[in-house]
């Protein structure tokens, strides 16, 4: 149902070189470019997409208080790998990777912060 996901940021060079070292942790490339506005990853061009954008109104792009990007990756291992790539990139820890009674049996997840401030989660069941 979800096609994309658009982020902003204040810092395109520097968002995606994050964003293309941490998606490569999964074998995500860019599969769009918006010129000087920002691009899109995504494992094929059917799947969702995870945009990062500079604000079209030209404006500084804000972290919405109570928005999350989930990521669904293929096991706990690749969770655990990219929460620590993700800090090591210098995103901020939101909760370290393990089992979460919310998200339902066997949901395994783990939050950060993007070097913009919008809260991601990695996750996966099983």
């Amino acid at each position: 149902m979800i096609g994309y996901v658009v982020l902003g940021t204040n810092d395109l060079p520097r968002a995606s070189a994050f964003y293309d070292t941490l998606l490569a942790e999964m074998g995500v490339s860019r599969m769009m470019e918006f010129g000087q506005r920002g691009y899109a990853w995504a494992a094929a061009m059917d799947q969702p997409m995870l945009c990062i954008m500079t604000p079209y109104d030209g404006k500084p792009a804000t972290v919405g208080n109570g928005v999350m990007v989930g990521i669904s990756v293929a096991s706990r291992e690749l969770v655990d790998r990219m929460h620590q790539k993700a800090l090591e990139l210098g995103g901020a820890d939101e909760g370290a990777p393990g089992l979460r009674a919310e998200g339902g049996e066997g949901f395994y997840a783990a939050y950060f912060r993007d070097l913009d401030g919008n809260k991601l989660d990695l996750f996966c069941y099983g």
